[in-house]
C-alpha cells in the first residue's frame, strides 16, 4: 500500500545518537523545525518504574507533501542511521503538537505530565508556529470571547497589559502567541477598547457598588 503523505510531521531524537554538531545539520536541512527542550524527567507508564530514555521531540515541516519514510531517511543521512525514532505525520494540530514539546497541551496536562520550559525550544529555519494555526469563524469567536474574559477576570486595562499577561500565561489558556490573539482583535477593535475602557475606569476610580465578599453588584 502506498504510504500517507502529509507537509507536518514529528519524530524523537535521542542524544546518544546522534553528533555533537546535530543542531548545524538539521539546520542545513533546510526546512522548519522545532525541538523540544531535553525530556530527562518523562516517567515510564504503566507499572513500569522510573524515567525514559532521554528524548528530543522534533516537528519537522516539508517543503511539499512526502511521506514518513523519506523524512526518517534525509534525517539519516544528515545525523546517522540510528539517529531517529517514530517519524510519524502529525494527527492532530501543528499547534496541539508544539504545546506537547513542552508538556503543555492537554493531553499532557491531564496526564499530569512534567512541564518543561518553553524558553528551551529551538526554533530552525524560521519555524513559527502562528503560520500553521487556522481558526474557522467558531473558534474565532470563542478566543474573542476568551479574551474578553481575561481582561474582565484579570483586570487588564490595555493591549501592552494584555500582550505581557499572554506572553506570561497564555499558555495555559491555550493561547501560544499574541500573533493569533491580533488576527480575532482586527475585527473587534471597538468592542474591546470598551473593555479596556471598563477595566481603566475602575482602576482610576473604583468601584463602590459591588460588594467586596460576594462580587455580587448592589
Amino acid at each position: 500500500m502506498a504510504e500517507d503523505k502529509s507537509r507536518y510531521f514529528t519524530f524523537l531524537l535521542y542524544p546518544e545518537s546522534i553528533p555533537e554538531d546535530w543542531l548545524l545539520k538539521l539546520e542545513l536541512i533546510g526546512v522548519p523545525m522545532a525541538i523540544s527542550p531535553l525530556h530527562d524527567q518523562d516517567k515510564k507508564e504503566g507499572k513500569e518504574k522510573g524515567l525514559k530514555k532521554e528524548h528530543y521531540h522534533v516537528i519537522y515541516i516539508a517543503k511539499n507533501p512526502v511521506t514518513a519514510s523519506s523524512v526518517r531517511k534525509r534525517i539519516q543521512r544528515s545525523l546517522g542511521n540510528k539517529s531517529v525514532a517514530m517519524v510519524q505525520i502529525i494527527k492532530t494540530t501543528v499547534e496541539n503538537t508544539y504545546l506537547y514539546l513542552t508538556h503543555e497541551s492537554k493531553d499532557a496536562i491531564e496526564k499530569n505530565k512534567y512541564v518543561y520550559d518553553k524558553k528551551d525550544i529551538k526554533l530552525i529555519n524560521n519555524f513559527d508556529v502562528d503560520r500553521y494555526i487556522t481558526l474557522d469563524v467558531e473558534d474565532k469567536d470563542d478566543m474573542f470571547n476568551l479574551i474578553c474574559d481575561l481582561i474582565d477576570n484579570h483586570n487588564l486595562a490595555n493591549i501592552r497589559e494584555l500582550r505581557r499577561f499572554i506572553q506570561a500565561r497564555g499558555s495555559e489558556f491555550g493561547i501560544t502567541s499574541m500573533s493569533i490573539v491580533n488576527s480575532v482583535l482586527r475585527s473587534h477593535t471597538g468592542l474591546i477598547r470598551l473593555y479596556f475602557d471598563s477595566v481603566y475606569q475602575e482602576r482610576k476610580y473604583g468601584r463602590t457598588d459591588i460588594d467586596k465578599e460576594t462580587g455580587e453588584i448592589k
